[in-house]
């Protein structure tokens, strides 16, 4: 036989396959904690691969975003087309600890807004808060009739329409710049800068569905460990009980 020709030879027996490992028994589960802003505490819970060697888990958990119903966060299903987006920024234990990164209304809400009939105002500015956080918000309106008003149409003339964006403008700007980035979620919740608005306006036409229907952060301070752990409070708090405890799975050998 000529050298070389047997290439099995160092290869082992053939058709022997690899053992298969199950890939979740290399990960962890992690709690995702909203702030106290927020009733429900753990908004949910997050998987990792554990730490091994150079690779740790809590460089992989940092940075990552999740979005959470306000309907399921303040446990009010009416507030529930309003959306939060939480960014981990922290890991403590088995705790991950998240903070403001972006709000926004869901598409059905927005849809059922819009209608025939009357005019639709936007507005959009870029405004920093009292403790150094860079946000862009973006407020809608809608005109509505006047008391006693028999015209079926309540289009505001263009004069009008830049008045209402002016004025949404100084409002927005002035309640997110008197205020730090949690005083301003805690604006968001019920509303509070678009009946602002509604008031404000009403001088120059009547509004209704006044809101902030989104919220961008588009730069944020360095992050602050103690701040972060206040805006936690306590740890051990964990909200209302969920019926029935979470279980880990079983660990499989193979699949």
């Amino acid at each position: 036989m000529a050298i070389g020709k047997n290439k099995r030879l160092s290869k082992g027996k053939k058709g022997l396959k690899k053992k298969i490992v199950d890939p979740f028994s290399r990960k962890e589960w992690y709690d995702l904690r909203a702030p106290t802003v927020f009733e429900t505490r753990i908004a949910g819970k997050t998987l990792v691969n554990r730490s091994q060697g150079t690779k740790n888990a809590v460089d992989y958990l940092k940075g990552r975003v999740f979005e959470a119903s306000l309907g399921d966060l303040n446990k009010d299903e009416e507030q529930a087309f309003r959306k939060f987006q939480l960014k981990v920024s922290d890991v403590a234990g088995r705790n991950c600890l998240t903070s403001f990164h972006g709000m926004d209304i869901t598409t059905d809400k927005l849809r059922s807004l819009i209608k025939k009939w009357q005019t639709l105002i936007e507005a959009c500015v870029e405004v920093k808060t009292s403790d150094g956080y860079l946000l862009r918000l973006f407020a809608i309106g809608f005109t509505k009739r006047h008391a006693g008003q028999v015209k079926s149409t309540t289009y505001a003339q263009s004069s009008q329409v830049r008045l209402i964006r002016k004025k949404m403008v100084e409002i927005m700007t002035n309640e997110v710049q008197s205020s730090t980035m949690r005083e301003v979620v805690q604006k968001f919740i019920p509303e509070s800068i678009g009946r602002e608005i509604e008031k404000a306006c009403h001088s120059i036409y009547p509004l209704q569905n006044v809101l902030i229907r989104k919220c961008k952060l588009i730069k944020a301070p360095k992050v602050d460990a103690q701040k972060l752990l206040e805006s936690h409070g306590s740890l051990e708090d964990t909200g209302s009980k969920i019926k029935g405890e979470f279980k880990e799975p079983e660990v499989q050998a193979e699949v």
